[in-house]
């Protein structure tokens, strides 16, 4: 009987050992976005993926009254989770390497101003110097496992990073099940491990602008090919200003309380992890040609940002080793 036991449990584990691995994909929705998590495994895990996005929203999430950042807004006393942890060092990192041009403090500036910048005729000089009194990265720190201000009425808003570093969560929990294979998606915002089902590098579709023809909306400016590597892109090819015959994206400059000049229209990047992608898409709508080029090194990332030359023109600009990417 012994005997035989043993054997019944030897098989059991044989044939869950062996159990035929599947293409899923999970879907669902996050952050106001919809996520997308594609993967060859056994089963679905999308209980546990749903039960880390909420772990993570219970984190980040500004519009959730009892999330971590939201009671470091109110000054209230509070636990700093590993995830607020990481995507505050690392927000300090890229804040310090862009000259203050990405900075997770800017949301006050951004309110005054409104969505698409239909406050214009309220802002003042004098609203903007008050405002910078309430906007810097090197007026957060962190202090003894709590969020030291300048100002108690300084507000963090993590939305430029932390999307990106809850691609790089979900990734973690896909490698801890031993995954090797899979493309996690929020909100446009991807990184990839392994081949697609294909059997080749994953896929993925970089929006075109928008010009005369709108039918070019549904266009891609590339496909590039991604394996073991993480993408972001910024900025809305579709919600921009044209003054003096040239396309400006709507971006306030952290480091000047005011609409950029800069004509770039979106940004994408390539880089190892997520949270680093989406950080440096954001600094690099704010930056001139030059810094973009001195930050993609230091950080060996790539990059192809969309400048606008006209009412409907524009030209791409990308780093020498974007092309590599390229899907041909």
């Amino acid at each position: 009987m012994r005997f035989l036991t043993l054997t019944v449990i030897l098989l059991s584990c044989f044939s869950c050992s062996t159990k035929k691995q599947q293409n899923i994909e999970d879907k669902g929705e996050i952050f106001h976005t919809f996520y997308s998590v594609k993967y060859q495994y056994t089963h679905s895990l999308k209980e546990e993926i749903d039960a880390e996005l909420l772990r993570f929203d219970n984190s980040l999430n500004v519009f959730n009254p009892s999330s971590v950042i939201s009671k470091v807004n109110n000054n209230e006393a509070v636990v700093l989770d590993t995830f607020f942890i990481n995507v505050f060092n690392r927000a300090q990192q890229v804040s310090a390497l862009s000259d203050g041009l990405f900075d997770i403090t800017i949301s006050p500036m951004i309110n005054a101003w409104g969505f698409g910048f239909k406050n214009m005729e309220h802002i003042t000089p004098e609203t903007i110097d008050s405002l910078r009194q309430l906007v810097g990265y090197d007026k957060i720190r962190l202090k003894d496992g709590y969020v030291e201000k300048e100002n108690p009425k300084v507000q963090i808003n993590a939305s430029a990073i932390a999307k990106g570093y809850a691609v790089d969560v979900i990734a973690g929990l896909l490698d801890r099940h031993e995954i090797k294979n899979y493309m996690v998606e929020i909100g446009g915002e991807i990184r990839t491990k392994g081949l697609s089902p294909k059997g080749r590098c994953w896929n993925v579709g970089i929006s075109m602008p928008m010009g005369k023809d709108i039918f070019e909306y549904g266009k891609e400016q590339a496909v590039v090919s991604l394996c073991n590597k993480a993408m972001a892109t910024s900025g809305n090819y579709r919600n921009y200003y044209v003054k003096d015959g040239k396309k400006y994206a709507h971006t306030i400059d952290p480091t000047t309380g005011y609409p950029s000049a800069k004509s770039t229209l979106s940004a994408t990047v390539i880089a190892d992890d997520c949270m680093t992608a989406d950080a440096y898409a954001t600094a690099f709508m704010l930056a001139d040609t030059s810094q973009v080029r001195q930050m993609a090194e230091k950080e060996a990332i790539d990059y192809m940002l969309v400048i606008g030359s006209g009412d409907s023109d524009y030209i791409t600009l990308k780093s020498s080793r974007f092309s590599e990417y390229e899907y041909r």
